[in-house]
């Protein structure tokens, strides 16, 4: 290749020699003080490089080379990370206000003005060009790792023509406008937030902020209208439209009838569940997400009683009828305590169709078993068997599988704050979201998760003062996105603004625990465990209430105004508080005129009808349905997990605020899986511990190798990495258990297939008692059967915790024999989860 002469292109279309000494240069100036081999890093690079070559693509092919070697030292890591932003920052503009406006006049290829973004962003980005300049630092876009950036480019960074335009700095700022319009002030707390990476917003809020429809919104809860050809393809149609718009779906089938069951309006026989989910499977492939950034996802819940159970649970299987197969959705159980109760026995259990025993859906505890006990006494089941039989297939299933979902039904209804609603009857996608929801609601919840490694101090001190100030931030942030989000259909719009349900979870617990220098394993973990979620807990519930203080004397005025004009279907002042939308009108007041202190309220505030008409003067700006809440009744979450918390916050003096002011909403947190922005962030995945030290991780955006950054780090000061120890890992699956290191250390990095499955219920039920929603518990088997998966399920249902399990993660204990090394990272795999919805 020396022989021949060759030029690279420059990003000014100018042609230049090809100087290996400049490759150098720049790679050695981005990877100051890095412990890098320039040399032999400029030598691999060029023996890709072809004549005429564009230095951007030259940037590119440096960075895939760093990252394919990242095991030999993690500064390679750091270097792929600074070629890639530095490649980015040459192929974009640094003027925020330029790059809004040319994505706000964006004309398509009929020259017909397009906007990709909205008027707000245009306008504000305007008003506040100059703070904005200021305010946006582009070298914090560093903080971000090689694969975190790769994910922002392909899928969240927006484009014009299929090319980036945005930078990341940008992507936190829209995202930001998007959540507090026109209030500087807030803007910039946001920002500077986002950008230092102590929280972020999720996925379909990133996706959507500033866009022409800004569905911010993660999580939809969704009751079948009713059992009926018309029910279900309404149904359908608000997945559908969920779906389009980047949400991710849980819905219930409890109350459709069963295989065999009569249909009085055809005279004819029910073929049960399994083809109409067969139709729900096919639309949740073609209706994908965000312009194809990724597929739809359901998840359907059901009760073990229903008679068609068993097809249910052969649906995701690899092997049967393919007539009766939907692999596309994702299956869960809602599990009464008495289907528990009887496997324990070993005792009967009678299958039942809902058209023949109606109700069971719409009770739980003691209502449910005399209910089913009733129908049972009075022979009308349909088949009676022993329910061990039921119990084995479903382990089968999450043998071969991973699922169903384990969500128990008795404890998500009997620890929820929504309980004066109704009987709450499934989860959502990713199993973290406990929402009330019928026929004429559809429940939403709108996330945020906190970057709990950027909390741990120099000192390897843990900075609650910090952790409770962001949550409040957090709070009052996703308050906003319930009042401008963009609703797909008018139940979850209903809905939302009814109970105003937000799920406030984390990432990079493990990373925590690593900076800290503690073993997950270990009781020091499980208390900084319950003092992160108390503290996020408190912040989360303080700021709630002060937001319907905040709210109440306008609220008040307002009532007083309604009265006071005698307001009826006649009055000129009617429509002011009356929506023009007949389907709502019950519910939420207008807010489009501006002409006087009345209209300018109502512009700001937003009173939906129960605010004036239902709750108490002293709660007037609480959440519409807190009346009668547990919340209202003085009891707290770990009130109902009966757990005393901590002394660490004045939870008494908070107890009675909320007695007399209500709370702004009706849930608070939900410890989601952070699929993707945990990518983003650079941390470990929600509160799981690290998988694997070395593995390849394989997304929709590429294929990339993941190290344990802190072990690696602690090898290489301790003068004992080199390439046989990184084989040896890569034998044993990531382990680290075999090496001749400290006791310490082999403990400190144990992976989630060494860490006892008790250990990781017990941290949960602690944090549960902080957490109103629910948390998505993904928990690891090697060689998993009938016995230690009973185990592991009666132990997590008898911790009360309302999700049992998410994903069953199992693999064999046998390794085969192998005969080469290197190549064997491939072997130790970790696909991309299937929600990224819930990721925030």
């Amino acid at each position: 290749m020396s022989n021949i002469e060759m030029f690279v292109t420059k990003r000014n279309g100018k042609k230049e020699k090809m100087d290996f000494d400049k490759i150098k240069k720049r790679l050695t100036k981005l990877g100051t003080n890095l412990n890098v081999d320039f040399d032999g890093l400029t030598r691999k690079v060029m023996d890709q490089i072809y004549n005429e070559i564009e230095t951007s693509k030259i940037d590119e092919l440096c960075a895939e080379q760093c990252a394919t070697i990242i095991t030999t030292h993690y500064d390679y890591g750091t270097l792929a990370a600074a070629i890639v932003i530095s490649n980015h920052h040459k192929n974009t503009s640094d003027d925020f206000t330029k790059i809004v406006s040319e994505l706000y006049h964006y004309k398509d290829i009929h020259n017909k003005k397009c906007p990709i973004v909205s008027e707000l962003l245009y306008n504000v980005s305007n008003k506040y060009a100059d703070q904005f300049e200021i305010l946006l630092d582009y070298q914090k876009d560093y903080l971000f790792n090689y694969f975190g950036f790769k994910t922002l480019e392909k899928k969240y960074l927006l484009k014009i023509n299929n090319k980036v335009v945005e930078r990341p700095q940008h992507m936190w700022l829209r995202v930001a406008i998007q959540i507090h319009q026109y209030n500087i002030d807030k803007i910039k707390e946001s920002y500077i937030g986002m950008s230092n990476l102590y929280f972020t917003h999720a996925t379909p809020t990133l996706y959507n902020s500033c866009t022409l429809k800004p569905q911010l919104s993660s999580c939809f809860l969704l009751a079948m209208e009713e059992d009926s050809i018309y029910g279900i393809y309404k149904t359908l149609l608000d997945c559908a439209l969920i779906s389009k718009g980047a949400g991710g779906i849980g819905f219930h089938i409890h109350n459709i009838r069963g295989s065999g069951s009569y249909i009085n309006g055809t005279n004819g026989i029910s073929n049960g569940i399994v083809p109409m989910l067969r139709v729900f499977n096919n639309t949740a492939r073609y209706v994908d997400q965000g312009g194809g950034k990724r597929n739809g996802s359901f998840a359907v819940y059901v009760e073990p009683w229903h008679v068609d159970i068993e097809d249910f649970l052969q649906m995701k299987k690899n092997h049967g009828d393919e007539d009766k197969k939907a692999r596309d959705l994702f299956y869960a159980l809602w599990i009464p305590d008495l289907f528990m109760k009887r496997v324990k026995q070993n005792a009967n259990w009678t299958l039942m169709c809902p058209n023949e025993c109606p109700g069971l859906s719409e009770v739980y505890g003691d209502e449910f078993e005399t209910l089913y006990e009733k129908y049972e006494k009075d022979n009308y089941g349909r088949e009676t068997l022993k329910a061990r039989d039921i119990w084995f297939k479903i382990l089968d299933s999450q043998i071969e599988t991973g699922t169903p979902y384990m969500l128990y039904k008795d404890a998500c209804n009997k620890k929820s704050n929504q309980k004066n609603l109704g009987t709450i009857k499934s989860s959502n996608l990713c199993t973290e979201i406990i929402e009330y929801s019928n026929n004429k609601e559809s429940a939403v919840c709108n996330l945020a998760s906190i970057g709990l490694s950027q909390y741990v101090k120099e000192d390897k001190t843990f900075d609650y003062k910090l952790l409770h100030n962001y949550s409040k931030i957090i709070t009052e942030n996703l308050n906003n996105i319930i009042d401008i989000n963009y609703y797909p259909t008018k139940k979850t719009k209903r809905s939302n603004l009814l109970h105003r349900p937000i799920g406030i979870g984390v990432q990079g617990l493990a990373d925590v625990f690593a900076l800290m220098d503690i073993p997950y394993e270990s009781e020091e973990a499980k208390e900084i465990n319950r003092n992160i979620f108390e503290t996020i807990y408190h912040g989360a519930l303080e700021r709630s209430f002060e937001l319907a203080k905040e709210r109440n004397e306008h609220i008040k005025l307002l009532k007083e105004v309604y009265y006071n004009l005698k307001i009826t279907d006649t009055s000129e002042f009617y429509w002011k508080f009356k929506s023009t939308n007949p389907d709502e009108n019950e519910y939420e007041f207008i807010n489009d005129n501006k002409c006087n202190e009345l209209d300018e309220l109502l512009l700001k505030y937003r009173p939906v009808y129960n605010e004036i008409h239902k709750l108490d003067n002293d709660c007037n700006g609480a959440y519409s349905s807190f009346k009668g809440s547990p919340m209202n009744k003085g009891f707290f979450q770990f009130d109902l997990w009966n757990v005393k918390p901590s002394d660490r916050y004045d939870w008494e003096t908070l107890r009675e605020n909320i007695k007399i002011y209500g709370a702004r909403n009706s849930l608070l947190l939900a410890p989601m899986p952070t699929a993707s922005t945990s990518q983003i962030l650079g941390n470990n995945e929600c509160f799981e511990p690290f998988t694997s030290n070395i593995y390849v991780r394989r997304t929709n955006v590429g294929e990339f190798i993941m190290i344990n950054k802190y072990l690696i780090k602690e090898l290489i000061e301790n003068k004992i990495w080199n390439k046989e120890i990184k084989n040896s890992i890569i034998y044993y699956n990531g382990s680290i258990q075999h090496l001749d290191v400290s006791e310490h250390i082999k403990n400190k990095y144990k992976t989630a297939w060494e860490i006892s499955m008790k250990h990781l219920i017990d941290m949960s039920k602690d944090r549960g008692a902080f957490i109103c929603q629910s948390q998505s518990l993904n928990l690891w088997m090697e060689d998993p059967n009938y016995g230690s998966l009973t185990a592991m399920h009666f132990y997590a249902w008898t911790s009360g915790l309302k999700t049992g399990l998410y994903y069953l993660r199992t693999r064999a204990k046998a390794k085969p024999q192998q005969f080469t090394i290197e190549p064997e990272i491939k072997n130790i795999e970790v696909q991309e989860p299937a929600c990224e919805m819930c990721s925030s």
